[in-house]
Order: structure tokens, then C-alpha cells, then sequence
């Protein structure tokens, strides 16, 4: 950027004037599609630019966070990206399957599940990269630079082990860099992740981010509802007759910060 540190974000579609052979500037960033960001009360941390699509990695090993990924759909539902749940390290065949179990609820709500093994094969997720400015996130640990690795060998992204006793990954990505799978197919691997803040969603705006709430929004008996669990709360009556999930409704209390929020991740 001239005459500027910041700026412009992985996947950018940017302006610039070459200066010498080799070397120019920025000149303009040209109208964003989408920014995905995260954010607590004091600072943001972008992600990624006009991406079609989050694939959110997870593993049974290390465990993952529920939360996390509710927090990441919440983020990707904002900016109308696609959401994709990969399940990876599918060769780890008893954890995966518990993995699997947990993560159906998912499916259920139409968000797609995938299960691969990085190692291995990723040939079942090319139709879904295919076409698509796809980011790649999650914890460290679940996989993401291998699975990068194995797409596109050229790009020896570093990667490490994981720690049994803390249950957790290594960072080995320190910053996000977009690959070209194809000339219309990119992917972009970003760092792990362990919190992703939503801060920059407002609180009355962040229930519209669940999808299988919409329906019931709006019907509350009180306009100024918050949804926890007030009487003629749409969503508590919705969850107490098994009409969306309990578990995700804990989740977006404990998002929104509620009274009553309960964490079951």
C-alpha cells in the first residue's frame, strides 16, 4: 500500500502501478464482496476478502470446539458465504465416527459434512472448491496445512504434531496466503484459530445468524425479547417442543452473552 502498513486483505482484488522491474504498489482496493473478520471489544483481525465460501476444518484428534464452529457459521451466515464442516483425519475410524455423531446436528441444518483423511485423499471435496474462493479455518491441529499440502504440493506448507497432554495443535501458519487450484478455483489457508470474536455483530442482529431461527423470529411475545428464555420466548417454545436444538440455542446465549446461557461445547 502507498504510503500506508495496512490495508488490504488476502483475496483483495487490488489496483497497483508498477515502480520497477518486479515491484509496484497498491493503488486502490477495488469493492469487497465479503470481509471476514473476527473481533473482540478492542481490536478486529481480518481474515480474508471476498471469499464464496468458509470450509471449516475440525478433527477428532485434537478434540474440537463446538462453539468455535458455531461462532465461525454465525461469521460466514453474516457475510452470506457458504458454510462447509470438513471432518478430517477420517482414518482415525473410532474417533471419527463419535466425531461424526456430534457433528450431524449440522447436516440436519443443511450445512454440508465432510469426511476425509488429508493424508490420504481429499478428492471428495474438489467438487465442493470447484468454482468457489474458499477459506480455509479452524484450530491448529485439525489438519488445514496438510490438506493444503496435499491439494497443491508446491505449497510445502509447514506443519507439526499435536500435543496429547494439552490436546491441542502447534501454529505452524502464521499468516493467510491464497493458492490457485485451477484458473477459476482458489483456496485460502489462514492460522489456526482457538477463539474467532464476533463483537462487530450486533447483538439483536446475531439470532438472524442461526438459520433455523429465522422462522421464529419476530414471534416473540415481547418485541424487545433476547431470547433467554423470557416468557413467550418463540425460540424457548421452539426448543422445548424439539423444534430446533436446544444445544444450539445454548450456544447462541452464551454468543449473545444471556442470562441463563449455558455452555455445553
Amino acid at each position: 500500500m502507498r504510503g500506508k502498513k495496512g490495508g488490504a486483505a488476502c483475496g483483495d482484488r487490488v489496483e497497483i502501478k508498477l515502480t520497477t522491474a518486479g515491484q509496484g504498489v497498491i493503488e486502490t482496493i477495488l469493492p469487497r464482496s465479503a470481509l471476514l473478520y473476527r473481533s473482540d471489544v478492542y481490536r478486529e483481525k481480518i481474515i480474508a476478502a471476498n471469499v464464496t465460501q468458509m470450509v471449516i476444518v475440525v478433527a477428532a484428534v485434537p478434540s474440537f470446539s463446538e462453539e468455535l464452529i458455531n461462532r465461525c457459521l454465525a461469521a460466514a451466515e453474516n457475510q452470506r458465504i457458504r458454510g462447509l464442516i470438513v471432518l478430517n483425519k477420517a482414518d482415525l475410524i473410532e474417533p471419527t465416527r463419535a466425531a461424526a455423531a456430534s457433528l450431524s446436528l449440522y447436516r440436519e441444518l443443511g450445512y454440508p459434512l465432510l469426511q476425509i483423511s488429508a493424508k490420504t485423499s481429499v478428492t471428495p471435496l474438489l467438487p465442493y472448491l470447484k468454482g468457489q474462493l474458499s477459506v480455509l479455518v479452524g484450530q491448529s491441529g485439525m489438519g488445514k496445512s496438510t490438506l493444503i499440502n496435499t491439494l497443491i504440493p508446491d505449497a510445502e506448507r509447514a506443519t507439526a504434531g499435536i500435543s496429547i497432554a494439552l490436546d491441542s495443535g502447534c501454529h505452524t501458519t502464521t499468516h493467510a496466503r491464497l493458492f490457485h487450484l485451477d484458473e477459476d478455483t482458489r483456496i485460502i489457508d489462514s492460522p489456526g484459530m482457538q477463539e474467532f470474536g464476533l463483537h462487530h455483530i450486533d447483538g439483536k442482529d446475531l439470532a438472524w445468524e442461526f438459520i433455523e431461527f429465522r422462522s421464529y423470529l419476530g414471534q416473540c411475545k415481547f418485541n424487545n425479547c433476547r431470547h433467554a428464555d423470557e416468557p413467550g420466548c418463540a425460540l424457548g417454545e421452539a426448543a422445548r417442543e424439539g423444534k430446533i436444538s436446544g444445544r444450539r440455542l445454548d450456544f447462541y446465549r452464551k454468543l449473545a452473552i444471556l442470562p441463563g446461557a449455558m455452555s455445553r461445547a
